[in-house]
């Protein structure tokens, strides 16, 4: 059987008004490095090995939360999670999603939802091991942002 794993690059096409906001918080909030911009699109590196690209254009926003619940979910880590968390939440560039889970969800510039986590977490429960969140709990929540 064939073998498949993720990659360590993704890409997301934004609204081109969301540039200033996306740049701010992907770089000055969670210290990412812009490793080449072009007019229509920043290709951007997070941590050591996690690449973005940034692909800006005359599309619709699409940021609201009730448009991307069952979109994917990307997971950052951090050395120092309630810095972090500090940091995003003081950036004013988030929207905090009330997601009853001890993690920080929140939706970026540009509608990309993310979750945070320690580096060194112990995140088995996500993997379908160990004691975790209430699933129904969580479903609920969802619900009430669409």
């Amino acid at each position: 059987m064939a073998k498949v794993i993720f990659g360590n690059h993704s890409s997301v096409i934004v609204p081109r008004r969301d540039r200033d906001s996306i740049r701010k918080f992907y770089c000055d909030v969670l210290g990412g490095k812009i490793t080449k911009a072009e007019d229509e699109r920043d290709f951007l590196r997070l941590g050591e090995d996690f690449f973005i690209a940034f692909l800006y254009g005359d599309v619709p926003d699409e940021s609201e939360f009730l448009r991307t619940a069952r979109s994917v979910w990307l997971e950052i880590k951090s050395d120092n999670v309630e810095e972090m968390r500090r940091k995003i939440l003081d950036s004013s560039l988030v929207r905090r999603l009330e997601v009853p889970d001890p993690h920080l969800y929140f939706q970026a510039p540009g509608g990309q939802c993310l979750r945070l986590v320690g580096i060194d977490e112990d995140l088995s429960f996500y993997e379908g091991a160990g004691e975790g969140p209430n699933v129904a709990k969580i479903k609920e929540s969802v619900g009430r942002l669409e």
